[in-house]
């Protein structure tokens, strides 16, 4: 796994107020077709430790639009490793053909090798239990683990690597939140000018915890939780409608999930002066873009009329 050069772009604001405030992007998508973003980065140094150490197989754990689980998959398939997705929710394994023409994201990582193992949601919320993880190298045989979302040590000290000496110029880095392990790492790198901001697509006030337990400097940052959009995976039109107008302006794909919600959030909160005059604003795109083709699926399934352009 090669680092790539990422390219960083200016977004011209074409709305008022925008308090002189200037935009940029960090076009972490781009780094691969599979295996982008912070999925990259969190899976480069758990690639050079597996190889290291020997094994053969993967394994991890994910949601059925899992963005780990298609880059787990991509990273297997292209660098020799034979790849389980442990996968929430075992009514998906009852007719996999429908399974695959229902959801873009399972189809394509069976498409790179993987192997899925279906549970029930109780069974899946004990992923961390040495008793189920003994269980599946009894019926796998030995495997590398990288835990749900892939955050772990080593995916930290691969998100330190996002930002570089050229980015100490923005006064604010803005980044989507999941696990909390890519911010985690944001911070731990970032400069003691710099204030870092956390967009979770999730609710609840656990992320802070979580994001603790990994950082290891007290770098300035919070967590701005107004725009979920009611939770993980959660939509309405008027961020589906943000989303189509940023890329057909911005030319710049956005993912519902993450990047749409930290977009529409951060553009909420220059209207309202949260930023301060002349501030330089740094957002990573983290990819996730697989998951476009997923939510409108959804759509589709559901017969809402609304869809999300690629």
């Amino acid at each position: 796994m090669k680092d790539h050069k990422i390219e960083t772009t200016e977004i011209e604001l074409d709305f008022t107020p925008n308090f002189d405030v200037s935009l940029f992007v960090k076009r972490e998508d781009k780094i691969h077709p599979f295996i982008s973003g912070n999925k990259f980065r969190k899976l480069k140094y758990n690639f050079f430790d597996a190889k290291e150490k020997g094994f053969k197989q993967l394994l991890t754990f994910g949601g059925a639009y899992s963005n780990h689980i298609s880059a787990v998959a991509s990273l297997g398939h292209e660098f020799g490793f034979k790849t389980i997705g442990v996968i929430r929710g075992d009514e998906l394994g009852q007719n996999l053909q429908y399974t695959f023409d229902q959801n873009p994201t399972l189809k394509l990582a069976s498409e790179q090798g993987m192997v899925f193992e279906f549970v029930s949601r109780p069974l899946y919320r004990e992923k961390e239990n040495e008793t189920f993880i003994n269980s599946l190298g009894k019926k796998f045989g030995e495997f590398y683990l990288i835990p749900e979302g892939g955050t772990n040590e080593l995916a930290i000290k691969g998100c330190e690597e996002i930002l570089t000496e050229k980015d100490e110029i923005f006064d604010y880095i803005c980044v989507a939140v999941g696990t909390g392990g890519t911010i985690a790492g944001v911070i731990n790198s970032s400069s003691i000018h710099q204030k870092v901001l956390g967009f979770p697509a999730l609710k609840g006030d656990f992320l802070t915890e979580e994001i603790e337990k990994y950082t290891i400097r007290m770098g300035s940052w919070s967590l701005i939780n107004d725009y979920h959009f009611g939770g993980y995976g959660k939509v309405n039109e008027d961020l589906i409608n943000f989303i189509n107008k940023f890329r057909f302006d911005k030319n710049i794909p956005l993912d519902p999930i993450y990047t749409g919600k930290m977009f529409y959030g951060i553009f909420e909160l220059i209207k309202k002066g949260f930023f301060f005059k002349g501030a330089k604003i740094l957002v990573v795109h983290t990819g996730g873009l697989q998951g476009i083709k997923g939510m409108n699926k959804q759509f589709e399934r559901k017969k809402i009329p609304l869809k999300i352009y690629e």
